[in-house]
């Protein structure tokens, strides 16, 4: 028998996120309080706080969220069949536009990326280990298929993460984005060639 509270306790932690996010992406998330979010969902403050016990623990709530959605995304790409190279090529390009789209093109977004990076640095680590390790998967199975030719699967994968740091990163899209340097599928061109078989470069 399941306990009401145990159905409404994960519930009320969900909303409390989905109403943040709102409130981040319309006012920023330096400007919403506790309180903005406890007027929104007609809770008081203190209830808020029995949830996540500060402001900050309900931003790394929201930024897990967003990046487990990108996560999620390539994931699927990783696991699913198909030829190696042109799943890697989809994979990176997928984290690309997803970030893109969320974070570059919402300067509100932009500003809570800005602050996970000052306060919640180990919610980026994690996914940033998460991504390595879907890029790793696919660069393993590349390996066994003959597709490619690397000696250190963990170390190609963050090879391939640091040189698509330009396309990855929020604050390096943005950054980049009138800048002088290849395209994404330029990039990913030279990062397929160098995992590729050496009889085949």
């Amino acid at each position: 028998m399941t306990l009401v509270s145990e159905q409404v306790e994960p519930d009320t932690r969900e909303r409390i996120l989905v109403v943040a996010e709102r409130l981040f992406r319309q006012i920023g998330y330096q400007k919403t309080t506790v309180a903005d979010i406890a007027k929104e969902l007609r809770m008081s403050p203190a209830n808020v706080y029995r949830f996540f016990d500060s402001k900050k623990a309900i931003h790394e709530g929201v930024a897990r969220t967003l990046m487990g959605e990108v996560e999620d995304a390539t994931a699927a790409i990783a696991t699913r069949p198909g030829p190696v190279a042109t799943r890697l090529r989809e994979l990176m390009t997928t984290i690309h536009r997803m970030n893109s789209e969320r974070y570059v093109g919402d300067s509100k977004l932009h500003e809570m990326v800005e602050v996970a990076m000052e306060e919640s640095w180990e919610v980026c680590v994690a996914h940033m280990q998460t991504i390595t390790e879907s890029i790793a998967g696919v660069i393993a199975q590349g390996v066994a298929s003959g597709e490619f030719e690397v000696a250190d699967v963990p170390l190609a994968a963050m090879c391939v993460c640091t040189g698509m740091i330009r396309f990855f990163h929020p604050q390096m899209i943005a950054q980049s984005a009138n800048k002088p340097g290849p395209e994404i599928d330029q990039m990913i061109d030279f990062i397929l060639a160098g995992l590729s078989p050496r009889k085949a470069r």
